[in-house]
Order: C-alpha cells, then structure tokens, then sequence
C-alpha cells in the first residue's frame, strides 16, 4: 500500500496561486502515474492533471495554461501550480496514484489504487 498525502491547500482570492504538494511512502516503487482530482460541493469528483513516471503529462482543458503539474526525480512527490485561480476551481482536492499508465489522455479516478484524503482549496471572487 502506498499512503499519501496533501498539503498546500487555502484560500486566496481570484488571480492568485497556490502551489499544493502530495507527499507518497510506503509502496511506491509499483506507482506509474500520478494525478490530481478535485471535487466541488454538489458535483461529482473530476479529473485535472496526471503526469507518469517519465514525466508526461495530460491536463483538463479547464486548467490549460493555468495549472502545471510536476514531480521530484524519485516520483514520490507530486506537485501542483496552479495560478490565475478562479472561483470556479474551489474543491476539495486530491491526489491519486496508480500502478498503471495515464493513459493517451487524462485518466478515469477509476484507474487510481490510492488517495489522499485532501486539501481544500478556495477562491474567493
């Protein structure tokens, strides 16, 4: 089992940046990729970021050219930069690690054998 955790979460006004991090341990040499998720009040859980183990990466369009995300060489540290928040990006957000590929595009929360339990992120307008 790998465990992990968030941290970075917190609130900050529209246009601004935060930077969240995912700390893995335990079994993570099985862990190819690595993604972010987020979850609003009232909706269902979506997909923002993955990168694999070689370092690609896949983003929802609703993040493009706003959010990066990134890992350390080892691959047990998953990070998230996200400038240029709006309102609408306020959730709860996750991170998520598989034994598998990403996949040719983001990948299904279905795919994912472990999470964290959350950082909260709000934006205020």
């Amino acid at each position: 089992q790998a465990q992990l955790v968030e941290s970075g979460g917190g609130s900050v006004q529209s246009g601004g940046s935060l930077r969240l991090s995912c700390a893995a341990s335990g079994y993570t040499s099985g862990i190819d990729c690595m993604g972010w998720f987020r979850q609003a009040p009232g909706k269902e859980r979506e997909g923002v970021a993955a990168i694999d183990s070689d370092g690609r990466t896949r983003y929802a369009d609703f993040v493009k050219g706003r959010f990066t995300i990134s890992r350390d060489n080892a691959g047990n540290t998953l990070y998230l930069q996200m400038n240029s928040l709006k309102h609408e990006d306020t959730a709860m957000y996750y991170c998520a690690a598989s034994k598998y590929w990403c996949g040719g595009t983001l990948p299904s929360e279905y795919i994912m054998h472990f999470w964290g339990k959350g950082t909260p992120v709000t934006i205020s307008s």
